[in-house]
């Protein structure tokens, strides 16, 4: 990679923000591969910052940006494949990256606060003013942005990042996954020793959580993995500051303990690769074979020497576990080290077809298989 393409991946990254598309810059689709019988297009290239993505009932399709500071709502109201008519639903936000939808309400996560829309069907105009559900989260920008869900025991999970590469904080709300009350009370932390997650999703069967994690820079261009993480009850501790991987001692503050002292990753992903947003298939329209597997936005290395990532990678599972691991969308990356995209949500959509954020491109992409898109009116997830 030249030093010109690190240094604008840079800039991306500590600015939160570097949008390429646009009218007058039309997306070009056509170094994509994917597995035959797949195809993509864009569903929307009116979402500049295009992070975090949550479904509402009706179908209606909520974008989180960053440095944006706005939240949009896509409808693909005659059911063609591409969103038409795209609103922003709230602006003025403090690095809105997290969205989800439950019950009728849109909850948005800034770096401070979680805000709620409420009966946000009617205010996709942008009318209503979000209303304060929960503040005095972490004020740091450094692994700021938050990423949120809503669980299927109907509370509210959010993550808090290290403020920091590696540190030891002594507030113990960082590096940590979050759960409440969708009213803001019974706050409680589910899981510790998560640098940096910013991706999450229930097995859609056994209904137990998983959750991606960025590993630590500047400890060599192949160390430490990306994680994912099995988190099946609360309490458990993925090793940050410690240890990264299974068995890699950070050379800080491994020394105070052994990594056998917490919970390995279930998987662990290349270096540096970013792998952020996940989701399970739920959909029927894909092939057998993936059904319930799951799908990673892997946004990318900003400072690796020989760029990886920027892809969509598929995790294979085998009775519960991951087995494998291999690229289903990739060729953001070009073999000239240009970069053209970064991947960072994933969504089912009702009709069996998966969405793609890419906060470079400020664009939402569709993957389907096979020939016109069903138009059923129930959500899958």
């Amino acid at each position: 990679m030249r030093m010109s393409q690190i240094v604008l991946l840079a800039v991306c990254v500590l600015q939160l923000s570097c949008s390429q598309a646009g009218p007058d810059r039309p997306l070009d689709l056509s170094g994509i591969r994917l597995p035959p019988g797949f195809r993509i297009e864009v569903y929307s290239d009116q979402t500049p910052g295009a992070r975090s993505l949550a479904l509402a009932d009706d179908g209606t399709v909520f974008v989180g940006s960053i440095g944006e500071g706005k939240v949009y709502a896509l409808r693909d109201e005659d059911r063609d494949g591409r969103a038409e008519r795209v609103t922003v639903v709230a602006q003025g936000l403090n690095a809105p990256n997290g969205v989800t939808w439950l019950a009728g309400d849109l909850y948005v996560a800034e770096i401070t606060r979680i805000s709620r829309i409420s009966q946000i069907a009617a205010h996709l105009d942008g009318s209503a003013k979000p209303e304060l559900v929960m503040d005095g989260f972490p004020p740091d920008r450094h692994h700021g942005w938050r990423y949120l869900r809503a669980g299927p025991d109907g509370k509210l999970y959010m993550t808090v990042g290290a403020p920091c590469n590696v540190c030891k904080p002594d507030n113990e709300i960082y590096a940590a996954l979050t759960r409440l009350d969708p009213d803001g009370k019974n706050r409680e932390i589910v899981a510790r020793g998560l640098r940096n997650s910013v991706g999450l999703d229930w097995q859609p069967v056994t209904r137990e959580l998983w959750l991606t994690d960025n590993g630590r820079d500047w400890l060599g261009e192949n160390s430490p993995p990306d994680e994912l993480n099995h988190a099946p009850k609360p309490g458990l501790h993925f090793g940050f500051p410690h240890c990264f991987g299974k068995d890699i001692a950070d050379p800080e503050f491994g020394q105070q303990t052994s990594c056998g002292d917490f919970t390995p990753p279930a998987w662990s992903f290349p270096a540096h690769v970013a792998s952020l947003g996940m989701r399970f298939l739920t959909g029927g329209s894909f092939p057998a074979e993936y059904r319930h597997q799951l799908f990673v936005a892997q946004h990318g290395s900003w400072n690796r020497s020989q760029p990886q990532g920027y892809r969509v990678a598929l995790v294979r599972f085998a009775e519960g576990k991951p087995v494998s691991e291999e690229a289903f969308a990739e060729g953001w990356l070009r073999p000239d080290g240009q970069v053209t995209g970064r991947p960072v949500d994933l969504l089912n959509l009702p009709d069996g077809s998966l969405l793609v954020s890419d906060d470079l491109a400020g664009a939402v992409y569709r993957i389907s298989h096979g020939g016109t898109p069903a138009k059923p009116n129930t959500p899958q997830g």
